[in-house]
């Protein structure tokens, strides 16, 4: 089940193996943490998994195990870095190649105020040449790939002409993967939730810049919750980057490897099965110091729309963050559930 989801073709300077990158998980902050990675890699061996972005002053100057430790069973694992200054994101990718990540990926998409303030994130959409110096400095440093997820636009600078100069520029730079999220940032006026869902998304665009530059791997994100959503981007994509619907209705992950990269394990993965595979994970972190309610926050919805669902929930919620508690709250919780012994029977679902 866990295994490394990684081909065995490779790069044009047949450095190392090439990510097969058909679907991805979204870099989310707060959500994707390691707890969180663990916890979808027991549903999926294929899916590459993001971090949730990192600033490279955090790295530099902070905590860097706290940062970038993750457990092994987690690749291929992308770093997603925040930050703009091409020195620092040199020196942090060599940190990230130390640590053994898959992946560096460059944050050209975050709207948050804060991100704003430190001259990262989707503001660097209207700078795409230091992008590209970004990008030069990373890959000098570096044999892992470098990749840059971005927006289709910022505020007025939204034509389809200055998002093709975009990735023209940083192309030149020897990035070869650009992961699109398929709307505009509006920086004035719109917080960061709401720029997840108040642009619209343009699809369209991510398919003319497929076509513009065939030569690249183009990723779409955003809005994406069904599997019949997936298969109708990959006719058009190289891959999907899915996000909040993985972590909402994780249970999706479960029928990745079979629904996109064709992989047939047999018997249907059940819900109790994922429960039972974490308990020794969790286990381990709290004799390490760590708080349940951390890790079980991630698992709350595993079971969304079973009977018992909310009771599940609840008893997770309540008890998770209480002093000294251990496995038997998540045990406990999976008792008041009833599962059918058939994987979910929609076709299209997510």
């Amino acid at each position: 089940m866990l295994e490394n989801a990684v081909k065995t073709t490779t790069n044009t300077d047949n450095t190392q193996p090439a990510l097969d990158r058909r679907f991805c998980v979204a870099p989310m902050l707060d959500w994707t943490d390691k707890h969180c990675r663990y916890f979808h890699r027991l549903m999926s061996s294929q899916s590459v998994l993001y971090t949730e972005m990192v600033t490279t002053g955090a790295l530099i100057h902070g905590e860097r195990d706290r940062f970038l430790q993750y457990n092994n069973v987690e690749h291929p694992v992308a770093l997603q870095l925040g930050g703009s200054d091409p020195k620092a994101l040199a020196e942090c990718a060599q940190m990230a190649e130390d640590y053994g990540y898959d992946e560096i990926n460059l944050n050209v998409g975050c709207p948050s105020d804060r991100v704003q303030n430190g001259r990262f994130g989707a503001c660097l959409m209207s700078e795409p040449d230091l992008v590209a110096d970004c990008v030069t400095s990373m890959r000098k440093v570096t044999k892992i790939p470098v990749t840059v997820k971005h927006r289709i636009g910022i505020d007025d600078l939204d034509s389809y002409e200055l998002l093709h100069k975009f990735v023209d520029t940083v192309a030149g730079a020897g990035c070869d993967t650009f992961i699109v999220h398929a709307r505009k940032a509006i920086l004035k006026g719109l917080s960061p939730k709401e720029n997840r869902d108040i642009p619209p998304l343009i699809y369209d665009r991510v398919y003319q810049l497929k076509s513009d530059f065939p030569e690249l791997e183009l990723i779409i994100n955003g809005g994406i919750k069904t599997f019949d959503d997936v298969k109708a981007h990959l006719g058009k994509v190289d891959g999907v980057m899915v996000g909040r619907e993985a972590y909402q209705n994780p249970f999706m992950l479960a029928r990745v490897d079979k629904e996109v990269y064709g992989l047939d394990s047999g018997e249907p993965l059940l819900r109790s099965q994922i429960m039972d595979g974490i308990y020794d994970y969790v286990d381990g972190q709290l004799s390490q110091g760590a708080q349940l309610g951390w890790i079980a926050r991630h698992i709350i919805c595993l079971y969304q729309g079973m009977p018992g669902a909310r009771k599940f929930r609840r008893h997770i919620s309540e008890n998770a963050f209480k002093q000294g508690a251990g496995v038997e709250v998540l045990r406990e919780a999976v008792s008041m559930v009833q599962e059918p012994l058939l994987l979910d029977p929609e076709p299209d679902a997510a």
